[in-house]
């Protein structure tokens, strides 16, 4: 069966449960909602970051922490929580009490991929947890080791098609978007690399470098540097659009091969509540955060970490978790990745 009829088949599949959830959130709670909306908040918020201390999501999360107390008039007391590739935190907040007083900052990871890289996830991200915003995306840089023989995306795509195999590439860990990337790119070009899975970035570009592996996929704030260094090279960003940061590299669409013309794959992520807590409350942290989101000076530390806000609305990031989901199912089921 053809990767298009599967996507076209999981897209009803999940467009119904999407649909459904939203159904739910008009319904039933409507009184509850109003008085619950009235008093919140009337203590403190625990906010669960699926990413070690520092991480883009942590501080993403410390950025718009004063602005979110001063617009809540309640602390927001962040907890990372970074164990099983962040589907431990995410599990957590999907069973926690519905009433808005823990959320959870995750992304596209336990959210999209999980579902087809864990056989025992404990949750389902659309019906045990209620999206609230898309807080910031990032696009990732394809890089190569200084010695390839390829110095842009075409040319390296040439190379995977000339010798099947012969190539590997690093990911900062197995399902990661650093990996999904690359599958993405093997999928839709019909070529072959070996994955070479690290245990984050660090010994993953230090591989690259070496020459161990030949390209790499990761955040952009994690290549430059090398870049800058010449141990490193750019390839291609995978944004639709050239990336504010990196304006002189282009984008993997660019590469001028026919198969990639269409060719997005964004690292995304937002915050989400346990579901069914009640509308009126979603609302006014969604209102919070967007607040926060759009300060000037909450801009201006995530642009310089090289995130773009989104912000939005509920359904925006409900449909962006379902769409993400349905794109990189058969990209996940056709690469094998597995995460016990």
């Amino acid at each position: 069966m053809s990767m298009q009829h599967t996507i076209t088949r999981s897209h009803h599949r999940q467009r119904l449960r999407l649909l459904a959830v939203m159904l739910s959130w008009g319904t039933g709670l409507g009184m509850m909602g109003s008085a619950s909306a009235q008093s919140y908040p009337s203590k403190p918020i625990r906010w669960v970051v699926v990413a070690p201390a520092g991480s883009s999501l942590d501080v993403i999360a410390r950025a718009m922490q004063d602005r979110l107390k001063d617009n809540l008039g309640q602390p927001i007391v962040i907890e990372n929580k970074p164990q099983a590739g962040g589907t431990l935190g995410t599990n957590e907040v999907a069973k926690s009490a519905p009433d808005g007083y823990t959320w959870v900052m995750s992304y596209n990871g336990p959210l999209s991929f999980a579902p087809y890289l864990y056989p025992k996830l404990p949750y389902q991200p659309l019906k045990d947890l209620q999206p609230v915003m898309t807080t910031t995306s990032q696009p990732n840089v394809i890089a190569a080791s200084a010695q390839l023989p390829a110095n842009t995306m075409r040319e390296a795509v040439a190379l995977l098609k000339t010798s099947p195999g012969k190539y590997n590439f690093a990911s900062v860990g197995n399902g990661s978007s650093s990996h999904l990337t690359m599958e993405y790119i093997k999928a839709v070009t019909h070529t072959y690399a070996v994955h070479i899975p690290f245990n984050g970035s660090p010994p993953a570009v230090m591989a690259t470098m070496s020459g161990e592996t030949q390209f790499i996929t990761s955040v952009p704030t994690v290549i430059s540097p090398q870049v800058k260094q010449g141990r490193l090279k750019y390839l291609a960003v995978t944004s639709a659009q050239r990336y504010s940061l990196l304006p002189d590299v282009p984008t993997v669409a660019e590469s001028g091969v026919p198969e990639l013309k269409n060719f997005e794959a964004l690292a995304w992520n937002g915050v989400l509540v346990a579901a069914g807590t009640p509308r009126a409350v979603v609302d006014r942290i969604n209102s919070a955060l967007n607040a926060a989101l759009h300060d000037a000076a909450v801009k201006e530390r995530l642009k310089a970490a090289g995130l773009d806000p989104i912000g939005g609305t509920p359904e925006q990031f409900a449909k962006l978790i379902h769409d993400e989901s349905i794109k990189w199912a058969p990209i996940i089921q056709r690469s094998g990745a597995r995460i016990d």
